[in-house]
């Protein structure tokens, strides 16, 4: 997810996890539009787990985009400038099966439970919400039930795509990440009563060559005229 031009030595360079992929290419293509002098922006979408682990390394970007929790550790270790995060987006977490297949009820926390334990295999991501879901698995008295069907998505590869090939019957990922994948019936989101809701920020590397552009790009995303991006992903304003 890019937008490269002729003098890339000067880009903006940002990390994030693959949840904001998309959210973030839109974010770029109309920051272009309102700042065309800005500099291009070229943030790379990967595992939240890596992106984190690369900019504890000391690999240099500009800025990065993660869960707050994950911004927040890094802040802590003196990886990212003190006091630059910025809460972007809230993202809730969906269901899916492949297409065709039959769709399960998840209009409740108990149908959703009973989803799960007929699921013959189920898989959710390794971020922030895929451990909210190994927490809620353990209290519904399935974490030893389930320890044989669950399929751990590689990190960087979407669950969705598990689910679209076969791989697995019922996947849960955040919403931003299921709604344009092909091959896959949508379910919907998780009731109410169970939703796992994650906020993603965005913050200033210590390692930032252009600290100022970053800035300024951030308060962009951040901004009102963002609202609708986020929204088309499916994410709320956080």
């Amino acid at each position: 997810m890019q937008r490269m031009s002729d003098t890339a030595v000067s880009a903006l360079r940002g990390i994030s996890s693959m949840a904001t992929r998309l959210v973030l290419a839109d974010l770029i293509a109309a920051y272009a539009q309102q700042q065309p002098s800005a500099p291009a922006i070229s943030i790379e979408s990967v595992g939240g787990v890596d992106a984190a682990r690369r900019v504890a390394a000391d690999e240099p970007f500009d800025l990065v985009v993660l869960a707050s929790d994950a911004i927040d550790k890094l802040e802590a270790a003196g990886k990212v400038l003190p006091g630059s995060r910025v809460d972007l987006v809230r993202s809730g977490v969906a269901l899916a099966v492949q297409a065709g297949a039959p769709e399960p009820d998840i209009s409740s926390e108990a149908a959703v439970r009973q989803a799960v334990l007929t699921a013959r295999s189920l898989s959710y991501s390794t971020g922030p919400s895929g451990v909210a879901l190994a927490r809620l698995f353990e209290r519904w008295g399935l974490a030893d039930v389930l320890r044989e069907r669950i399929v751990q998505a590689p990190p960087g590869v979407p669950v969705g795509t598990l689910v679209a090939r076969g791989e697995v019957e019922l996947g849960f990922q955040q919403l931003s990440e299921l709604l344009h994948v092909d091959g896959i019936t949508l379910l919907g989101p998780l009731p109410d009563a169970i939703q796992i809701t994650t906020t993603f920020s965005a913050a200033i590397c210590c390692t930032a060559s252009q600290p100022d552009a970053a800035r300024a790009f951030i308060a962009f995303m951040a901004s009102p005229e963002a609202m609708d991006a986020k929204k088309r992903q499916g994410m709320e304003p956080a």
